[in-house]
């Protein structure tokens, strides 16, 4: 079994604009690694500013490496300040 991450990344309105202008290109990058298995960042139908979040990778060297690259991205510097809330196993 992979390593899976599910939770929510917590997005105030003025932050929303900046989100959604780099969230597909995230999602394209994040879906291509070596390992992804599924990669899913989706708006919460129940709230506004919360973007739901998926994501499986066959390995822990996968999951780490996708944990990298995230946070050298334009994504991972965008989006660095806003709260995140997620479990991994």
């Amino acid at each position: 079994m992979g390593v899976t991450l599910s939770g929510y990344l917590d997005v105030p309105d003025a932050d929303i604009a900046i989100v959604e202008k780099h969230l597909s290109i995230h999602i394209l990058l994040s879906r291509a690694e070596y390992g992804c298995i599924s990669f899913d960042v989706r708006p919460d139908p129940n709230n506004s500013n919360r973007y739901l979040v998926d994501e499986e990778f066959t390995t822990q060297a996968a999951f780490d490496a996708h944990q990298t690259r995230t946070k050298a991205s334009e994504w991972g510097t965008a989006t660095a300040h806003l709260h995140r809330k997620f479990s991994i196993k």
